[in-house]
């Protein structure tokens, strides 16, 4: 009854202003208060549009916004965002994880493909390592929420983020920021820009994030949580005529900040080790961590005519990950994991851009050749052995795509699209079991024979979809625009990069794509003479062949599968808004909802195991399918998501006052399909302030922030080992606590 309830009023906000928008509108009195919301300009569709006129539920986050919010990286988007889960990987600094609308992928091994697309200056992000972008030299952030398969490709079955860069401009300029915060933070901010002539401009910025650590490892003495983190961007932009535009870019992140090795949840059965915060930890495996990526783009575009532009984007992207995990938070090698990643990809895009007074569209073709590869040691000390699992992935995707939008009146358009994706993928996979409790060879570890080879295959898979578009929208004044949609989204399928073809036979046969059937309608635009703007949408997900990872403890190890799981059913609705109710205070609301359950979950168990559905019954030998849909849920997917701020500006001391306190709401939420109460999440609250000021000249600016003022602890991830095998190892990775910052801008 509370969640109809709270789903009825959301609802009747959003919906009802078809019935009462006139009248209000007519009843304010032309003038009354000249203040307006921001008009954002968005490319979600590949062509520039203001945010009222894209048929598809959008969040967009300009420079000026993000600074409000306080926003260090794109993880604040979980805040400020309804339906969606951005956040560090579980056991990592830099990994990102992202879901929207239920639909992502938690695991970032080379073999998997994310569910929600991460782009750069339309540059695709392949690989989730290095990809929590910090905030730093950005115009607006962009969240796409949906499939976004038509325009965007097969690995935006969940949605889009759009990460939008500063251009140079022809105006010379420079800033620097400094901030200290609590933690020893110290960070360096230094951009900036010249025109050279000729059309000619070329800049850079270079970041430098440090902060020591939320806790410590009490076994090595070292920060755990810790920063260090060097980010660099270099670009020049030529525009020899009007219709000629031309960027090269380049950006480079460094990420040496420790290893996270998590909390551990119950005490060892081995040791009685249990450390009592949560930001601290036992390891004993060593804190090095290294991850470096880095690309290069070149953008050019041109004017053909009145109504035609002709564009390339052509990039290159590269990224090396060494890193360490202990799972079981103790100096005992009990499941010790150190890893490397590898990965490289080259991607080429060819559009053109149609606008004309009744007909605007984008016609394209894609190409992407890339690579993902990797090995990690699992060292089981009670088992005696290392198991050393590796493998390479070479994915060559082609596409062809259109998405054009006709005006049959003044009033109603109708949108059209589609993508013919086809993706050629080689696989090669291996895991080795070791005798002894030391790294393989893989690892640097002495070299040794190979104790038993329980996978070893290579395979070779063509996977093809046709994934359309279709949305019609209707203006029902100038400042209301209504719409309906249907989009189909695809991720593509693979191999399991940790099968035990021992335990799995079907592990080399791989997993095929997941699809999902998305129905969406929405309101949005202006009221009040343009004094509120808001968006609303609502939603329905049909979602089959789901790609879940499960991992289940055997007596010889470890046994991963990734399944085709079965079919799901997602329905929600989500609210934003910005007012303006005066000249000087403004405020932003965020609401989100989501209903999402499994139709069916069938999930393979080894023989041996206890049947999940039937704990009393032991699995007969060759495995069973067994659907657990009534036991399994969503992870990272909470019922309720909310945010509220406030901003107040005023004159003071011949310059500008601007505070904004904010709050934002997460629902409880699972960290895996299966419940676990001892690392899922419960409902929390961050509370967050911000206040800067800038004299009159604009030339300087100084700002405090205070993050999660309350101290919420909350876990953002974990792993589940809690058997006498690898000693109880329940671990737990947690959210930043309280901090606070102050910041010193300078403007050249």
């Amino acid at each position: 009854m509370k969640t109809m309830l709270k789903f009825a009023l959301m609802a009747g906000a959003a919906w009802s202003a078809t019935a009462t928008v006139a009248t209000a509108q007519d009843q304010t009195p032309a003038g009354a208060n000249s203040a307006s919301v921001e008009e954002l300009v968005v490319t979600a569709r590949r062509r520039e549009e203001t945010l009222k006129d894209v048929p598809v539920a959008v969040s967009a986050f300009s420079a000026e916004t993000l600074e409000r919010q306080g926003a260090n990286d794109i993880t604040t988007l979980s805040q400020t965002t309804p339906n969606i889960t951005v956040q560090t990987a579980r056991g990592s600094n830099s990994t990102l994880i992202s879901y929207i609308r239920g639909i992502g992928q938690q695991d970032p091994l080379w073999g998997y493909e994310p569910g929600v697309g991460l782009y750069v200056d339309d540059v695709y992000i392949y690989r989730p390592q290095g990809a929590v972008l910090d905030v730093f030299d950005v115009q607006r952030i962009e969240v796409l929420r949906g499939p976004q398969g038509t325009l965007y490709g097969r690995n935006t079955i969940g949605g889009a983020i759009k990460y939008v860069t500063n251009k140079l401009g022809d105006e010379a300029g420079a800033r620097i920021k400094g901030t200290y915060g609590s933690y020893n933070q110290t960070d360096l901010l230094v951009s900036g820009q010249t025109p050279v002539g000729g059309g000619l401009s070329v800049g850079g910025a270079y970041a430098l994030y440090k902060r020591d650590g939320y806790g410590k490892n009490l076994t090595s003495g070292n920060d755990q949580y810790n920063k260090d983190v060097q980010a660099y961007r270099l670009s020049a932009e030529y525009a020899p005529t009007d219709a000629l535009f031309f960027r090269l870019a380049y950006d480079k992140v460094k990420d040496d900040s420790n290893a996270r090795h998590g909390h551990r949840e119950l005490p060892a059965l081995v040791g009685g080790y249990k450390v009592l915060d949560v930001y601290d930890t036992q390891a004993g495996l060593s804190d090095d961590n290294s991850v470096e990526t880095e690309g290069v783009s070149l953008t050019g575009s041109w004017a053909a005519s009145q109504y035609l532009t002709l564009k390339s984007i052509t990039a290159s992207r590269k990224g090396h990950t060494d890193t360490h995990i202990d799972f079981d938070g103790t100096p005992l090698p009990t499941l010790d994991v150190p890893a490397t990643y590898d990965d490289r990809s080259f991607s080429q895009e060819l559009q053109a851009v149609y606008a004309d007074e009744n007909v605007q569209g984008v016609f394209g073709l894609y190409y992407m050749n890339s690579q993902a590869s990797g090995e990690f040691d699992t060292i089981a000390g009670n088992l005696g052995v290392a198991i050393a699992d590796g493998g390479k992935v070479s994915t060559q995707s082609f596409a062809a795509f259109f998405d054009v939008s006709a005006n049959f009146t003044d009033r109603f358009k109708v949108s059209l699209g589609a993508r013919a994706t086809r993706d050629h993928k080689r696989s090669n996979t291996f895991r080795l079991f070791y005798l002894g409790a030391t790294p393989t060879p893989y690892q640097g570890g002495t070299p040794r024979p190979i104790l038993q080879v329980r996978t070893n295959y290579s395979a070779e898979k063509t996977f093809e979809q046709f994934t359309p578009r279709l949305s019609a929208s209707y203006e029902l004044t100038d400042d209301l625009n209504t719409y309906i949609s249907y989009s189909k989204g695809y991720k593509s399928g693979g191999w399991d990069m940790r099968g035990d073809a021992f335990l799995t036979p079907q592990t080399v046969d791989g997993y095929q794509p997941e699809v999902v059937n998305a129905y969406e309608a929405g309101l949005k635009g202006y009221l009040f003479d343009r004094r509120l703007s808001f968006a609303s949408a609502v939603f329905l997900s049909k979602y089959k062949d789901q790609q879940v990872t499960t991992q289940v403890v055997v007596p010889s190890g470890i046994a991963s599968s990734v399944d085709n799981a079965g079919s799901s059913t997602l329905y929600g609705a989500e609210f934003e808004a910005q007012a303006k109710f005066s000249a000087n205070l403004s405020g932003t609301v965020a609401l989100g909802y989501i209903h999402a359950k499994y139709d069916t979950f069938s999930r393979f168990v080894p023989a041996g195991a206890p049947n999940p559905v039937n704990p009393s019954q032991t699995i007969p030998a060759g495995g069973q399918i067994v659907n657990v849909a009534d036991l399994y849920g969503f992870q990272n997917t909470p019922e309720w998501t909310g945010n509220v701020s406030l901003t107040w500006q005023g004159d003071l001391a011949g310059g500008r006052l601007m505070i904004t306190p904010m709050v934002s709401y997460r629902d409880s939420y699972q960290q895996f399909e299966l419940p676990l109460p001892l690392l899922d999440q419960k409902a929390f609250t961050l509370v967050d302030l911000t206040a800067s000021w800038a004299p009159d000249s604009g030339r300087y600016k100084i700002s405090v922030a205070g993050k999660n003022l309350t101290d919420e602890r909350y876990r953002i991830g974990g792993y589940n080992f809690g058997v006498p095998t690898y000693n109880n190892s329940v671990i737990g990775f947690y959210g930043p606590p309280r901090t606070y910052s102050a910041s010193l801008e300078v403007k050249f």
